[in-house]
């Protein structure tokens, strides 16, 4: 057997490895499931081609009247930039109860994932989904679900980890280049991955998660200039006062090693002159996106609930 084959390259267990004659082994997150109608929440699903790279799952909740218009949530998925899909039973579920518990349609992205397509594709490919999503503005698109039940002046970008550094910095996009069709009034952060260069001040990271976390940004943009390239290091972007919405939740997990950065995010938006209004949501003894693993517990539910509230709260306005 020619030892190419086995021979290791890359190795970012227990996410991905890429062997030698460039085989790629994702080890987690291959999971899928079809778009459905579910039961237990209500909520229908269905996925959409956006074009020949780029898709999403759109769901729509329970018992929507002909012309009511709802919020929309675009949502990024999390896995490192490498693994999981919008297709992936985790965040079927989650995205089946959140439209329930929020009543809002979600459009669910799906991006292409390094190492085959690195970064920025997967950033370009959300930025096509979302001028895909307001071509419906004038209520003319092609997909029903948005143009019949789509509040545009209602959007919310959210995700967690990797999707919520999509989510931060398409805000960042929506800021810089005031697209038309939609207005973004807020995005939800949840254990999002930002890094950079030196360690803050109160982040306790032992040695072999920052390598994991140093090499993994590599791995994904390999063209990056660095930790403090202004995608995973907001405090290295001069365009933080342009951010797109006024309002921000940033959600972290006590035992999470992303933590400090999202508390960081925050005193990065606080200081850089944005104007607009952040809160943090801090879940005790819990680890990174573990309401996707238990998606039942009491904490994953306050989650949900936190999501959901943020965004009708703002709905009410």
């Amino acid at each position: 057997m020619d030892s190419s084959t086995t021979e290791i390259l890359h190795d970012f267990s227990p996410l991905i490895r890429v062997f030698k004659d460039g085989r790629v082994e994702r080890m987690s997150g291959t999971e899928s499931v079809p778009a459905s109608f579910d039961p237990a929440t209500g909520v229908q699903s269905k996925d959409v081609k956006i074009n020949d790279s780029v898709s999403a799952r759109l769901y729509l909740p329970k018992s929507v009247k002909p012309d009511e218009k709802l919020p929309l949530l675009v949502y990024f998925h999390g896995g490192g930039f490498v693994i999981a899909t919008a297709f992936s039973p985790l965040y079927h579920t989650h995205l089946n109860n959140l439209v329930a518990e929020a009543n809002i349609i979600v459009v669910s992205v799906d991006y292409r994932r390094a190492p085959e397509h690195p970064l920025p594709i997967a950033y370009e490919d959300s930025w096509t989904a979302l001028q895909w999503i307001a071509s419906h503005s004038s209520r003319t698109g092609q997909e029903p679900w948005l143009s019949e039940h789509v509040d545009f002046q209602s959007v919310f970008f959210a995700g967690d980890s990797a999707g919520g550094n999509i989510a931060h910095n398409m805000a960042i996009r929506v800021g810089i280049e005031k697209p038309d069709g939609f207005n973004v009034k807020g995005i939800a952060l949840v254990h999002s991955y930002f890094w950079g260069q030196e360690t803050l001040s109160n982040e306790p990271v032992e040695p072999k998660s920052r390598d994991f976390l140093d090499r993994i940004w590599f791995f994904v943009k390999p063209d990056t200039n660095g930790l403090d390239d202004p995608l995973i290091n907001p405090a290295s972007d001069p365009r933080l006062s342009s951010l797109g919405c006024k309002r921000v939740i940033i959600f972290v997990a006590e035992q999470d090693v992303l933590k400090h950065r999202g508390l960081y995010y925050k005193e990065l938006l606080d200081k850089s002159g944005w104007g607009g209004k952040v809160e943090v949501v801090e879940t005790k003894d819990e680890n990174h996106v573990f309401h996707l693993f238990n998606p039942t517990t009491d904490k994953a539910v306050s989650l949900v609930r936190s999501v959901a509230s943020f965004i009708n709260q703002e709905n009410s306005m």
